[in-house]
């Protein structure tokens, strides 16, 4: 016999508890665009600019990756981000070995600045701000792109955009580095004191905690390992003679959005609240610095390949969670994609889903809509102890690198994503469609796939870029960016010069592997 619903126990998927009401309380009087930011980093919010509306798009090759940001630009979409593959992320040419069979499937392919050229065709630099989600070789991507700017005769002190360029959460959770983590964060380092100076308005890096959250992360695990990340980076920067009231402006996270909407609007609240005391108490006095700016991905690992319309409804929930928690930019997830790459049809569906949040609901027509919400709040303050309790733990083993050499995040990660899928193997959790409500059902027609034929087409390029280039050139620029790798000059100058020059993607990244070193887990 069931227990009555008055002796149920409910929790958030973080495992903290739920209560049947939350009493009246005082909050205090905490204001949006005032320290400590909790109700957001502007007092206005989306009353005077909506949130950017991103679509994560990219494979196969530059052409055809090129098609898709056009009709996404078409449809209303206001900021580009762009998907590579994983040869691309590893620093691997199209024609190494280790890309056989990984050509342009993950996202797309670039070998060298002639593919940045085509995957950008008739779109301004200028005019448009575009994410990347790269790591390992964010540098040698961000070189291209500059000198892809300057080609297009753009003044690069203008062009805006982010690179993820988080090497810690690959560590933890992803597996896309290359090299050690002492070197990876040299590099990043080396990346925040060149924008600083040379692109400005260009995000240096995208503290993620998304991927974590996909491995298995609960929100709470996501929240504390990405600002133990973030604070890592900070010191590494701090340590390097960098004025965190310069650097922390350009910097932003990236966070996943999940199906509870509540502890998700509630892991947003709290990440502002404690960023600002995170950098001030790193010697941040400006309150740009003090700022926490994300950008937001609804949840892949929610996405289910049975009832796949059914993923339509989880990313609208999970992007009214991004909106209602104060997110600066969206990306909402293809219904399709536990599939296959999203079709157009599902890339337009996700986008003008964030269309009907902005001009239909009125959510963003006031500010922190659900604060003072004596849940809310309650739990905004329950989620930030508990992910102050981690990262004083990640403290105490002597900082996050750390704790990833300790496995201590991998760990833990592990641990949730093992309990999470034990409560749905129980019925626990329900997922609709899944463990329950399931039906009989075909597999959809008409997915997108990427042919392996287009391997051969990019080596063909490649080969044509290589025997048309300067290559004396060429070859000075890796042999300077040699030289700077050994006496610890600033990589960025000589990168975007290799760039400039079509020096490959692969020719730059095992320039660094003969220097630093690979690392092996």
């Amino acid at each position: 016999m069931s227990k009555p619903i008055e002796e149920q126990k409910f929790f958030t998927d973080s495992g903290i508890e739920i209560e049947r009401i939350y009493p009246k309380q005082d909050f205090g009087d905490e204001k949006p665009g005032e320290y400590p930011y909790t109700r957001g980093v502007h007092s206005d919010m989306y009353r005077s600019k909506l949130w950017t509306m991103r679509q994560y798009a990219g494979f196969s090759t530059a052409e055809e990756s090129n098609k898709r940001y056009h009709y996404l630009l078409n449809n209303g979409t206001t900021g580009l981000s762009v998907a590579f593959d994983l040869p691309t992320q590893m620093g691997y040419d199209s024609d190494h070995d280790l890309s056989d069979g990984e050509v342009g499937k993950s996202g797309v392919a670039i070998d060298t600045l002639r593919d940045m050229e085509i995957l950008f065709d008739g779109i301004k630099l200028e005019n448009v701000s575009t994410s990347m989600t790269i790591n390992s070789t964010a540098s040698i991507l961000l070189g291209m792109y500059i000198a892809l700017a300057r080609k297009q005769g753009a003044d690069v002190k203008k062009i805006s955009g982010t690179i993820q360029n988080d090497i810690l959460k690959e560590y933890a959770a992803r597996g896309t580095y290359i090299y050690p983590p002492v070197p990876s964060m040299r590099i990043i380092t080396d990346i925040f004191e060149y924008c600083s100076k040379e692109v400005p308005k260009w995000n240096t890096i995208s503290i993620s905690g998304y991927h974590m959250r996909e491995a298995g992360a609960t929100a709470v695990q996501e929240l504390a390992f990405t600002l133990a990340n973030a604070q890592e980076y900070c010191k590494a920067a701090i340590k390097k003679g960098l004025d965190i009231n310069v650097f922390a402006k350009r910097i932003s996270f990236f966070f996943n959005a999940h199906n509870n909407l509540f502890e998700e609007v509630a892991k947003f609240r709290a990440a502002r609240r404690m960023w600002a005391k995170i950098t001030t108490d790193l010697g941040a006095t400006d309150a740009q610095a003090q700022m926490l700016r994300f950008h937001t991905q609804t949840a892949g690992s929610t996405l289910t390949a049975q009832q796949p319309l059914n993923n339509i409804m989880r990313v609208t929930i999970q992007a009214l969670a991004a909106v209602m928690g104060g997110t600066q930019s969206l990306h909402t997830n293809g219904f399709d994609e536990a599939l296959a790459l999203p079709t157009e049809e599902a890339a337009r569906i996700a986008l003008r889903t964030q269309q009907l949040i902005a001009y239909e609901s009125g959510v963003p027509q006031t500010v922190d809509p659900l604060a003072g919400s004596y849940f809310v709040e309650t739990l905004t303050a329950q989620v930030e102890k508990a992910a102050w309790d981690y990262i004083h733990k990640i403290e105490k083993m002597g900082g996050a690198v750390k704790a990833i050499e300790n496995s201590y995040m991998q760990n833990e990660i592990a641990a949730s994503a093992f309990d999470y899928q034990d409560n749905i193997e129980k019925g626990k959790k329900i997922i609709v469609g899944v463990n329950k409500f399931a039906v009989e059902e075909k597999m959809p027609e008409n997915l997108l796939r990427v042919d392996d034929s287009i391997r051969q087409y990019q080596i063909d390029k490649l080969k044509k870029v290589k025997a048309e280039r300067d290559n004396a050139k060429a070859k000075a620029s890796l042999e300077l960016l040699e030289r700077n790798a050994k006496d610890n000059t600033n990589l960025m100058p000589a990168i975007v010069e290799a760039c400039e020059n079509y020096v490959s993607l692969g020719e730059i990244a095992d320039t660094l592997r003969k220097v630093f070193g690979i690392y092996k887990s």
